[in-house]
């Protein structure tokens, strides 16, 4: 029998995979689309990222940055935070997801055409798809159906914007070896170098409007990117999702499917990849239901360090005081930022 069987073949799903795979389980993906799939995101893996890639066997094709830079839009003013634990990586989705289907094609991974919409379990097994294994594994997205399917989405919280995110590619090449948080008084723009002719901007907002209406709101960014030719836009949200649990019976969430706060201070893809392993050490341990807490554990400062910049950035008082704080206590930034790293 299928030990593992995914919903979902992006970075969670298929680094779950590896890690089931290098685990001595038999593992099965099932995914609608051909690889790589490509996506809104801010395409920066932090140095935990880094090295989890690199214990999986995992090589990456990106340019390397040393932290993070906040850049206050109206007066240029700048915190910066480097990395202790080494650098983080500026990968573009399309080549992550890649070197992670090679690595689990060469491991055996089987991935199937197909899409995961009714589930059903018994204390036994889980059945989906066609397909009957001990455990399933939803890493289908942010707006995962499976997690849809069995009424475990939680509510969002009331009175609260629903946040946006919006990306482009421009050939250019970095200006900095740090990736750029940009603020403005009413949206984000993250810069992060991807390659030497190339950056990624994302673009995080409450506010439903065009990537050049967004882009303006930042004058020193436009105008340097104003020569520069972009790619198509591509976009995502509501970026706030909500589960009630990581695991119920035989069904396991992970990646974006297992909850997401927002992409403010960068941590989706690392905490994916980091998540992965737990989930695999607790289902061969045969404890299944650790994971729950073990995502907890380890999602912990994430959750908190965004969930606080996000109320104080819909604080009318609090929010242009974010960077000019931030430079004031470079200690206490740095620090913030290596929980992170």
């Amino acid at each position: 029998m299928i030990d593992l069987l995914i919903a979902g073949g992006g970075p969670a799903g298929l680094a779950t995979a590896i890690h089931g795979a290098l685990a001595g389980l038999e593992v099965v993906v099932v995914e609608p689309r051909p690889t790589p799939i490509d996506k809104a995101c801010g395409e920066g893996l932090m140095p935990g990222g880094v090295r989890h890639l690199r214990e999986l066997g995992v090589t990456v094709a990106g340019q390397p940055f040393r932290g993070i830079r906040y850049v206050d839009g109206a007066s240029g003013r700048c915190a910066e935070g480097l990395f202790r634990s080494g650098p983080g990586l500026g990968a573009r989705r399309t080549e992550l997801h890649a070197a992670l289907a090679e690595r689990a094609a060469r491991l055996g991974v089987r991935v199937l055409p197909g899409r995961v919409d009714q589930v059903r379990q018994d204390v036994h097994q889980v059945s989906a798809a066609g397909l009957t294994a001990r455990y399933l594994v939803a890493a289908d997205g942010l707006h995962s159906p499976v997690r849809r399917g069995l009424g475990l989405s939680a509510p969002l919280a009331p009175r609260r914007p629903a946040r946006y995110g919006l990306r482009r590619h421009y050939a250019a090449p970095p200006w900095s070896d740090l990736v750029e948080v940009h603020w403005s008084a009413r949206c984000e723009a993250y810069v992060t170098p991807l390659a030497p002719d190339r950056i990624g901007v994302a673009v995080l907002t409450s506010d439903q409007a065009p990537f050049d209406v967004q882009l303006a709101r930042f004058p020193a960014l436009a105008a340097r990117l104003a020569a520069a030719e972009g790619t198509p836009v591509r976009g995502a949200g509501p970026l706030r999702q909500g589960a009630r649990v990581r695991v119920a019976g035989r069904v396991l969430f992970v990646g974006d499917a297992a909850g997401y706060v927002d992409a403010l201070t960068g941590e989706g893809l690392t905490l994916a990849v980091t998540a992965a392993g737990e989930l695999v050490r607790c289902v061969r341990a045969g404890r299944p239901q650790a994971y729950e807490q073990a995502w907890r554990d380890l999602s912990r400062n994430y959750r908190t360090l965004t969930a606080s910049l996000l109320w104080a950035r819909h604080q009318p008082r609090l929010a242009p005081r974010i960077v000019p704080l931030a430079a004031r206590l470079p200690r206490v930034f740095t620090r913030a930022v290596n929980l992170l790293a």
